[in-house]
């Protein structure tokens, strides 16, 4: 059911029945229940805020960019920054401490200056592990609290778009902005942007070593090797940003494909399409495998180059070096640090060769990101929303016209008055419209002309929370989740008593189905269900609407899946529970929609006529039309589909 009472949500736990009954893990086993019940009151608090989900994205969070996302945290990546600062100093101080000890010590005999700058060297290696430590630990944890507010934010995001989006967009491509994008900025975060800071400190420390040490020399490595490499680096940037977008594309292509054969295996499986679906899944993948294979070659031409670089760079320094120092201008020692030193210039080149790689992939995955920030939910809720008091349930569509794409109307010109507490219901051919006055009437969607009111309130001037508190919906193919039978029947109401369930469960003649289960209300169900038969699912769904309580109830071929037997059985349940409150039966069935106050003929995107059963007989028109092939087809031993 989407609505009901109070909002809904929390975890699912499970019992150690799920393992018995061959489905996976969903809980803690009893027999552990105790132990990590006492191993929590020992743990301390991890000090994560609530979530305050809003249908309502803010305007600055819609345009998600990496600068604007790590803005908040500015102050702990400034004290990041400083430790790495420290841990690249005493890093790179060794070079320069040799330098000192072969010109001050070896040279000139003096031992003393020798030891000093040992010990010196030692100390830096001591403090450079200690920084090191502290460094890591705490831009690790700066790096999975940023991830973990990312994740919740891109969840949330989702959450909040429309369903034309998720019908319009494929369940794989959604899933990767929550696992390979998000994956690839944790990879960026923990792993990329402290490197890039560690080689970019490293690079303008030594720099400025070099440049102290000996000018010369130093412009020999800035002006005969840095430009080469410069030029290297904006061919690789190029030809790497293509690249990598494309394996982004690639691997969303395969989680797409995967999910959607995951949905469909039963179809897959009956149809014996097996070997086919393989094949295209090897063609799939095979796209993604060249992608990754373009961008390993962009990266591995461009490692070998800024390798072959570093090593002709080393030579024209020894060279160079060797030179200045018979004539005197440039000491043993600082031609050894420069040496030492080049090796260091070359290795954050290298390292930050490697980093671009990983940068690439994390700016393919925020642009992705952004992408998704950038949405706009299709049904927005309006900054001065009003909250929608408790209704008496009458609902008027007025003059309305709407088409899932605008080119193309499903319905049009409708007007009609549901009374409050009336059973309504809607009837007419597949196709006609009539599951879309009910997505209408939730505000799935909104009507691209006229309005949808409820006791007079336009849906569009109402919270979205408010009005699907007191709106509930049964669709024709229930979802069921990952839990315990007791939690998919309190989804919208988790905080309903035992009582109050085992009375939902009365209420659609349930009860003894459930005492048949290894566990009761206690038994796990897998996700979607898929241990459950079709009429059970139904079942459980309309109990889950029914201790919702909404004060408008929808029923969209609610019990198009059951048998005549079942069938009945929830009928006579209907007649209690829905009285007193505004009921829209969309039926397929002729026997469910005779029990309504009232009918509807949708027909062509039209309300072609409306009234009650013996009205509509006595009219002549569709209806009646209807009415005779069912009675032809047996009237009420048989139910026809219309």
């Amino acid at each position: 059911m989407w609505g009901g009472h109070g909002g809904g949500g929390g975890g699912w736990g499970g019992h150690g029945a799920a393992q018995s009954a061959g489905l996976p893990f969903a809980g803690i086993p009893p027999e552990m229940k105790a132990a990590v019940d006492k191993l929590q009151e020992n743990e301390p608090e991890i000090g994560l805020k609530p979530v305050d989900f809003s249908h309502r994205l803010p305007e600055y969070e819609r345009r998600f960019t990496l600068s604007r996302f790590l803005r908040p945290h500015r102050a702990q990546i400034l004290m990041a920054l400083v430790l790495v600062a420290i841990d690249t100093a005493t890093l790179n101080v060794g070079p320069l401490l040799t330098q000192l000890g072969i010109d001050k010590g070896i040279i000139a005999g003096n031992f003393g200056l020798l030891l000093t700058v040992s010990l010196a060297y030692l100390g830096s290696i001591l403090v450079n592990s200690v920084t090191g430590f502290f460094r890591i630990s705490f831009t690790g944890r700066l790096g999975q609290k940023l991830m973990h507010h990312l994740r919740i934010k891109t969840f949330a995001q989702i959450q909040r778009l429309s369903l034309d989006f998720f019908t319009r967009e494929k369940a794989g491509r959604i899933m990767t902005r929550m696992t390979s994008d998000i994956e690839a900025l944790q990879q960026l975060f923990s792993d990329g942007i402290v490197n890039l800071a560690v080689q970019g400190i490293t690079l303008i420390f030594v720099v400025g070593v070099l440049l102290s040490m000996n000018v010369a020399l130093a412009l020999v490595v800035l002006f005969a090797i840095i430009p080469i490499m410069a030029v290297m680096t904006l061919w690789f940037r190029s030809a790497s940003d293509t690249a990598f977008l494309r394996v982004r594309d690639r691997i969303a292509d395969v989680l797409a494909d995967l999910s959607e054969t995951l949905s469909g295996i039963r179809v897959l499986t009956m149809h014996n399409r097996q070997h086919h679906n393989s094949i295209r899944h090897r063609n799939i993948a095979g796209d993604h495998m060249e992608a990754n294979l373009t961008a390993a070659r962009i990266s591995g031409a461009y490692g070998a180059g800024a390798e072959s670089i570093g090593v002709l760079g080393q030579a024209l320094i020894l060279l160079v070096g060797a030179g200045m120092v018979s004539r005197g201008s440039l000491t043993v020692g600082e031609l050894t640090a420069f040496l030492l030193y080049l090796t260091a210039v070359f290795a954050p080149i290298t390292q930050l060769v490697a980093l671009h790689s990983t940068y690439q992939q994390g700016k393919a995955a925020v642009t992705k990101l952004a992408d998704l920030f950038a949405m706009s939910p299709s049904v927005p809720e309006k900054e001065e929303a009003i909250e929608l008091p408790p209704i008496r349930g009458e609902i008027r569509l007025e003059d309305m016209t709407f088409g899932y794409n605008p080119d193309i109307v499903v319905l049009k010109d409708v007007d009609l008055t549901i009374r409050p507490g009336e059973t309504f219901a809607l009837v007419g051919p597949t196709g006609a419209g009539k599951s879309t006055v009910a997505k209408l009437v939730t505000r799935f969607y909104d009507p691209q002309a006229g309005r949808v009111t409820v006791d007079g309130f336009d849906l569009r001037d109402v919270t979205l929370d408010s009005l699907r508190r007191q709106l509930g919906v049964v669709p024709q193919e229930p979802f069921l989740f990952a839990g315990s039978i007791r939690e998919n029947i309190s989804f919208a109401r988790p905080d309903a008593t035992d009582e109050e369930v085992e009375a939902a469960c009365a209420a659609v003649g349930i009860t003894d189905v459930v005492a048949r289960l290894p566990k009761g209300l206690d038994t796990p169900c897998h996700e979607r269900g898929v241990t459950l038969s079709s009429g059970e699912r139904q079942l459980l769904a309309l109990a889950r609407a029914f201790l919702a309580q909404p004060r408008v109830l929808i029923l969209d071929e609610a019990t198009s899946a059951l048998d005549l037997a079942t069938e009945s059985m929830v009928e006579r349940a209907l007649d209690v529970v829905l009285e007193g409150r505004t009921a829209i039966l969309i039926a397929h069935r002729l026997n469910t929609a005779m029990r309504a106050d009232r009918i509807g003929v949708v027909e062509d995107g039209h309300l072609a006529e409306v009234g009650s059963h013996d009205e509509l007989v006595a009219l002549g028109g569709r209806y009646a039309a209807m009415h005779e092939l069912w009675v032809e087809h047996g009237g009420a031993t048989r139910s026809a589909r219309v």
